[in-house]
């Protein structure tokens, strides 16, 4: 495989290794230049700084809790409604063709950061697995992260609960 020569990420990479990235964040009152997308009562919505394609969210519950079993019943359901909310922000500012949602539970799962639970969103569409992946190994994503975060904020923070 090919190795892209990122030296920027070392910084970002380097910092949230000390901490919890869905702890430190929305205690910050940076939300756009951490891509915090909308605050909700025991959650939160995130735009994915290293995203699978484009429009990846996540979200978390603001409690450091390692699986879904820990989280209160009011946690649960909201982090399900927010789960909503944004799948309805996805397709109405982006038009994907299909999603798939997934929460990693523990290392061996690939959880990156095990210790926080959170469930990643990413929009996907017909065709967008194609030969880079595949033969150049290389994800191609076609939008930057302002301009996905500015589609998005329209949206999210708009929709009712």
């Amino acid at each position: 495989m090919e190795s892209l020569w990122a030296p920027w990420r070392m910084e970002w990479i380097a910092k949230e290794m000390k901490d919890c990235i869905f702890c430190r964040i929305p205690k910050e009152e940076r939300d756009e230049e951490n891509l915090l997308l909308r605050r909700l009562s025991t959650c939160f919505v995130l735009l994915n700084r290293f995203p699978y394609n484009n429009g990846h969210l996540m979200i978390a519950p603001y409690r450091h809790v390692p699986s879904l079993e820990d989280l209160k019943e009011e946690e649960g359901m909201e982090l399900f409604r927010a789960s909503i909310l944004c799948l309805k922000a996805i397709r109405e500012a982006m038009k994907p063709d299909g999603f798939n949602l997934g929460i990693n539970i523990g290392k061996a799962a690939g959880a990156g950061f095990e210790g926080h639970v959170h469930l990643h969103i990413v929009p996907r569409w017909v065709g967008d697995t194609n030969f880079m992946p595949v033969i150049g190994r290389t994800k191609v994503i076609s939008e930057a992260l302002k301009d996905t975060y500015a589609k998005l904020w329209k949206v999210l923070p708009k929709m009712s609960e």
